[in-house]
Protein backbone atom coordinates (compact mmCIF):
# COMPACT_ATOMS: atom_id res chain seq x y z
CA UNK A 1 0.00 0.00 0.00
CA UNK A 2 1.47 3.34 -1.10
CA UNK A 3 1.60 6.21 1.39
CA UNK A 4 1.64 9.74 -0.03
CA UNK A 5 1.93 13.03 1.85
CA UNK A 6 0.84 16.14 -0.02
CA UNK A 7 1.65 19.71 1.10
CA UNK A 8 1.13 18.87 4.76
CA UNK A 9 1.09 21.67 7.36
CA UNK A 10 0.53 21.05 11.07
CA UNK A 11 1.37 22.37 14.49
CA UNK A 12 0.13 23.16 17.97
CA UNK A 13 -2.01 26.24 18.39
CA UNK A 14 -0.35 29.11 16.56
CA UNK A 15 3.00 27.31 16.34
CA UNK A 16 3.47 25.65 12.97
CA UNK A 17 5.80 22.64 13.19
CA UNK A 18 5.30 20.98 9.78
CA UNK A 19 5.41 23.36 6.84
CA UNK A 20 4.37 22.14 3.41
CA UNK A 21 5.83 18.62 3.56
CA UNK A 22 5.37 16.32 0.55
CA UNK A 23 6.82 12.87 -0.10
CA UNK A 24 5.85 9.35 -1.12
CA UNK A 25 6.59 6.00 0.54
CA UNK A 26 6.42 3.20 -1.99
CA UNK A 27 4.56 0.03 -1.11
CA UNK A 28 6.85 -2.59 0.40
CA UNK A 29 9.68 -0.18 1.21
CA UNK A 30 11.41 1.00 4.39
CA UNK A 31 11.80 4.76 4.78
CA UNK A 32 13.65 6.43 7.65
CA UNK A 33 12.81 9.98 8.76
CA UNK A 34 15.69 11.81 10.44
CA UNK A 35 16.56 15.29 11.60
CA UNK A 36 17.74 17.35 14.58
CA UNK A 37 15.74 17.52 17.80
CA UNK A 38 12.61 19.62 17.51
CA UNK A 39 12.46 19.58 13.71
CA UNK A 40 8.98 18.01 13.61
CA UNK A 41 9.63 14.29 13.06
CA UNK A 42 7.25 12.96 15.72
CA UNK A 43 4.63 15.58 14.85
CA UNK A 44 4.74 14.50 11.22
CA UNK A 45 4.29 10.85 12.17
CA UNK A 46 1.32 11.72 14.41
CA UNK A 47 -0.38 13.57 11.56
CA UNK A 48 0.21 10.67 9.17
CA UNK A 49 -1.22 8.27 11.77
CA UNK A 50 -4.23 10.56 12.33
CA UNK A 51 -3.34 11.23 15.94
CA UNK A 52 -3.05 14.93 15.14
CA UNK A 53 -5.22 16.88 12.72
CA UNK A 54 -3.33 18.81 10.02
CA UNK A 55 -3.88 22.47 9.28
CA UNK A 56 -3.86 21.69 5.57
CA UNK A 57 -2.68 19.11 3.07
CA UNK A 58 -3.48 15.43 2.70
CA UNK A 59 -2.25 12.01 3.76
CA UNK A 60 -3.23 9.38 1.18
CA UNK A 61 -3.28 5.59 1.33
CA UNK A 62 -3.39 4.23 -2.22
CA UNK A 63 -4.91 7.54 -3.29
CA UNK A 64 -7.60 7.74 -0.59
CA UNK A 65 -7.32 10.46 2.10
CA UNK A 66 -6.91 8.90 5.56
CA UNK A 67 -9.52 11.36 6.88
CA UNK A 68 -12.14 9.45 4.86
CA UNK A 69 -11.46 6.12 6.57
CA UNK A 70 -13.53 4.85 9.48
CA UNK A 71 -11.24 4.52 12.52
CA UNK A 72 -11.43 0.71 12.60
CA UNK A 73 -11.00 0.49 8.85
CA UNK A 74 -7.90 2.69 8.99
CA UNK A 75 -6.47 0.57 11.82
CA UNK A 76 -6.72 -2.43 9.51
CA UNK A 77 -4.43 -0.72 7.00
CA UNK A 78 -2.11 1.40 9.15
CA UNK A 79 -0.63 0.96 12.63
CA UNK A 80 1.40 3.49 14.60
CA UNK A 81 3.73 2.91 17.54
CA UNK A 82 4.43 6.21 19.37
CA UNK A 83 7.73 6.90 21.06
CA UNK A 84 6.31 6.74 24.60
CA UNK A 85 3.87 4.05 25.75
CA UNK A 86 2.71 2.61 29.04
CA UNK A 87 1.45 -0.83 30.05
CA UNK A 88 -0.99 -0.94 32.98
CA UNK A 89 -0.32 -3.14 35.99
CA UNK A 90 0.47 -6.80 35.42
CA UNK A 91 -0.50 -6.90 31.73
CA UNK A 92 1.22 -9.86 30.09
CA UNK A 93 2.78 -9.96 26.65
CA UNK A 94 -0.12 -12.03 25.35
CA UNK A 95 -2.70 -9.64 26.78
CA UNK A 96 -0.90 -6.66 25.28
CA UNK A 97 -0.85 -8.27 21.85
CA UNK A 98 -4.57 -9.08 22.18
CA UNK A 99 -5.31 -5.34 22.29
CA UNK A 100 -4.06 -5.12 18.72
CA UNK A 101 -6.93 -7.33 17.55
CA UNK A 102 -9.59 -4.91 18.74
CA UNK A 103 -10.12 -3.22 15.34
CA UNK A 104 -10.61 -6.63 13.70
CA UNK A 105 -12.92 -8.28 16.23
CA UNK A 106 -16.26 -9.35 14.77
CA UNK A 107 -18.15 -10.23 17.95
CA UNK A 108 -17.69 -7.39 20.38
CA UNK A 109 -14.83 -8.15 22.74
CA UNK A 110 -14.70 -11.91 22.16
CA UNK A 111 -11.61 -13.30 20.44
CA UNK A 112 -12.33 -15.61 17.52
CA UNK A 113 -10.27 -18.62 16.50
CA UNK A 114 -8.76 -16.46 13.75
CA UNK A 115 -7.87 -13.75 16.28
CA UNK A 116 -6.04 -16.38 18.34
CA UNK A 117 -4.19 -17.60 15.25
CA UNK A 118 -3.03 -14.06 14.47
CA UNK A 119 -1.91 -13.48 18.06
CA UNK A 120 0.06 -16.73 18.07
CA UNK A 121 1.63 -15.89 14.73
CA UNK A 122 2.83 -12.39 15.63
CA UNK A 123 4.15 -13.57 18.99
CA UNK A 124 6.20 -16.14 17.10
CA UNK A 125 7.28 -13.59 14.49
CA UNK A 126 8.66 -11.33 17.22
CA UNK A 127 10.38 -14.20 19.09
CA UNK A 128 8.22 -13.78 22.20
CA UNK A 129 6.74 -17.28 22.50
CA UNK A 130 8.63 -18.10 25.70
CA UNK A 131 7.69 -14.75 27.21
CA UNK A 132 3.99 -14.58 26.35
CA UNK A 133 2.81 -15.11 29.96
CA UNK A 134 5.32 -12.69 31.45
CA UNK A 135 4.17 -9.24 32.65
CA UNK A 136 5.48 -6.67 30.18
CA UNK A 137 6.97 -4.64 33.03
CA UNK A 138 9.41 -7.50 33.77
CA UNK A 139 10.89 -7.58 30.26
CA UNK A 140 14.15 -6.06 29.10
CA UNK A 141 14.03 -2.95 26.93
CA UNK A 142 14.47 -4.90 23.70
CA UNK A 143 11.90 -7.52 24.69
CA UNK A 144 9.43 -4.82 25.66
CA UNK A 145 9.86 -3.07 22.33
CA UNK A 146 9.30 -6.34 20.48
CA UNK A 147 6.08 -6.80 22.46
CA UNK A 148 4.81 -3.39 21.38
CA UNK A 149 5.71 -4.13 17.77
CA UNK A 150 3.78 -7.41 18.12
CA UNK A 151 0.75 -5.40 19.26
CA UNK A 152 0.86 -3.30 16.10
CA UNK A 153 1.35 -6.40 13.95
CA UNK A 154 -1.76 -7.97 15.48
CA UNK A 155 -3.72 -5.31 13.56
CA UNK A 156 -2.41 -6.97 10.37
CA UNK A 157 -1.44 -3.56 8.96
CA UNK A 158 -0.08 -2.92 5.51
CA UNK A 159 1.73 0.23 6.68
CA UNK A 160 3.68 0.49 9.95
CA UNK A 161 4.64 3.85 11.50
CA UNK A 162 7.34 3.68 14.20
CA UNK A 163 8.52 6.63 16.28
CA UNK A 164 12.11 6.04 17.44
CA UNK A 165 11.74 2.26 18.00
CA UNK A 166 15.36 1.95 19.23
CA UNK A 167 15.30 4.76 21.83
CA UNK A 168 16.80 3.81 25.23
CA UNK A 169 18.02 0.44 23.91
CA UNK A 170 21.61 -0.75 24.07
CA UNK A 171 23.49 -1.34 20.83
CA UNK A 172 22.74 -5.07 20.66
CA UNK A 173 19.00 -4.49 21.23
CA UNK A 174 18.98 -1.74 18.63
CA UNK A 175 20.28 -4.16 16.02
CA UNK A 176 17.76 -6.80 17.11
CA UNK A 177 14.82 -4.41 16.73
CA UNK A 178 16.05 -3.06 13.40
CA UNK A 179 16.63 -6.62 12.19
CA UNK A 180 13.06 -7.51 13.15
CA UNK A 181 11.65 -4.49 11.31
CA UNK A 182 13.63 -5.28 8.19
CA UNK A 183 12.56 -8.94 8.33
CA UNK A 184 8.89 -7.94 8.65
CA UNK A 185 9.34 -5.77 5.59
CA UNK A 186 11.14 -8.35 3.45
CA UNK A 187 9.22 -11.46 4.45
CA UNK A 188 5.75 -10.00 4.94
CA UNK A 189 5.75 -6.97 2.62
CA UNK A 190 4.89 -4.45 5.34
CA UNK A 191 5.59 -0.86 4.31
CA UNK A 192 7.54 0.94 7.05
CA UNK A 193 8.02 4.62 7.84
CA UNK A 194 10.05 5.19 10.99
CA UNK A 195 11.66 8.03 12.87
CA UNK A 196 15.27 7.33 13.84
CA UNK A 197 18.08 9.33 15.42
CA UNK A 198 20.98 7.08 14.44
CA UNK A 199 22.17 7.84 10.92
CA UNK A 200 24.10 4.60 10.62
CA UNK A 201 21.19 2.43 11.75
CA UNK A 202 18.99 4.18 9.23
CA UNK A 203 21.52 3.70 6.42
CA UNK A 204 21.81 0.01 7.26
CA UNK A 205 18.10 -0.76 6.91
CA UNK A 206 16.29 1.92 4.92
CA UNK A 207 15.63 2.01 1.20
CA UNK A 208 15.22 5.78 1.43
CA UNK A 209 16.11 8.46 3.96
CA UNK A 210 14.22 11.72 4.48
CA UNK A 211 16.08 14.52 6.23
CA UNK A 212 13.80 17.01 7.97
CA UNK A 213 14.82 20.42 9.27
CA UNK A 214 12.68 23.35 10.46
CA UNK A 215 9.50 21.53 9.47
CA UNK A 216 10.54 20.86 5.87
CA UNK A 217 12.01 17.90 3.98
CA UNK A 218 15.42 19.18 2.92
CA UNK A 219 16.82 16.01 1.34
CA UNK A 220 15.33 12.70 0.22
CA UNK A 221 17.04 9.75 -1.43
CA UNK A 222 18.89 6.53 -0.91
CA UNK A 223 21.39 6.36 1.96
CA UNK A 224 24.22 6.80 -0.55
CA UNK A 225 22.57 9.93 -1.95
CA UNK A 226 21.96 11.73 1.35
CA UNK A 227 24.82 10.50 3.57
CA UNK A 228 27.31 13.12 2.39
CA UNK A 229 29.49 15.34 4.60
CA UNK A 230 28.08 18.61 3.23
CA UNK A 231 24.48 17.47 3.76
CA UNK A 232 25.18 16.22 7.29
CA UNK A 233 26.85 19.53 8.11
CA UNK A 234 23.83 21.48 6.87
CA UNK A 235 21.17 19.35 8.59
CA UNK A 236 22.85 18.24 11.81
CA UNK A 237 25.56 20.90 12.24
CA UNK A 238 28.31 18.30 12.51
CA UNK A 239 31.59 17.64 10.81
CA UNK A 240 31.71 14.05 9.61
CA UNK A 241 33.61 11.65 7.44
CA UNK A 242 31.57 9.17 5.44
CA UNK A 243 33.09 5.79 4.62
CA UNK A 244 31.54 2.82 2.85
CA UNK A 245 31.29 -0.62 4.42
CA UNK A 246 32.09 -3.81 2.52
CA UNK A 247 28.50 -4.06 1.26
CA UNK A 248 28.53 -0.45 0.04
CA UNK A 249 26.46 0.96 2.91
CA UNK A 250 27.56 4.51 3.82
CA UNK A 251 28.72 4.95 7.43
CA UNK A 252 28.99 8.30 9.19
CA UNK A 253 31.95 9.02 11.49
CA UNK A 254 31.29 12.31 13.34
CA UNK A 255 34.45 14.31 13.99
CA UNK A 256 33.05 17.46 15.62
CA UNK A 257 30.14 19.83 16.09
CA UNK A 258 29.56 23.21 14.50
CA UNK A 259 28.21 26.30 16.20
CA UNK A 260 24.42 26.65 16.05
CA UNK A 261 24.77 30.42 15.65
Amino acid sequence: MNLEIQSLCAGYGEKRVIDGVSFRVESGSVTALLGPNGCGKSTLLKVIGRLLKPESGEVLLDGTPVREFDTKELAGHLAILPQLHHVPGETTVEELVEYGRYPKRKNGFALSAHDREVIDRVIAMTSLATLRKRPVRTLSGGERQRAWIALTLAQEPEVLLLDEPTTFLDVCCQFEVIGLIRRLNREHGITVLMVLHDLNLAASCADRMLLLKDGKIRYAGTPAEVMKPAILEEIFRIRADVVHLSDGTPHCIPTGSLSRN
